[in-house]
């Protein structure tokens, strides 16, 4: 093994070592803070302020209310970290794992709230 060689496994290596578990914890931190907006997110979409587009993200509806474009961008912004990891971790794509996730929001969400269809339909 030559010193190149060498030196590019000693670097996945420590991508291996040090990268993979800092994404990973920065999934668990965004799934914590998911849980903790859930009520939140909830009386957003009651009120029809916030409903789930068909790629897994909330999107802000009828000007929102309050402070639902603050909400619904974190709230974005973790979920994009989420399903990066899940799409890692099962060899899929970020934009698979949020298709998934949106068919799920869909299936347990409440009569009322906005959901966008598959074709893209309101």
């Amino acid at each position: 093994m030559n010193a190149s060689t060498r030196f590019l496994s000693a670097l996945l290596v420590t991508a291996v070592v040090w990268v993979v578990p800092a994404f990973a914890a920065a999934a668990s931190d965004a799934k914590a803070r998911m849980r903790e907006r859930v009520p939140v997110i909830d009386r957003f979409k009651v009120s029809a302020a916030v409903g789930e587009n068909n790629q897994g993200f909330l999107e802000v509806r009828g000007g929102g209310a309050g402070d639902a474009a603050a909400v619904v961008s974190s709230e974005n912004t973790d979920r994009q970290a989420v399903f990066a990891d899940t799409a890692s971790r099962t060899c899929s794509s970020a934009q698979v794992v949020g298709r998934a996730f949106a068919q799920q929001m869909a299936a347990a969400s409440a009569s009322g709230v906005w959901i966008q269809r598959e074709n893209g339909q309101g």
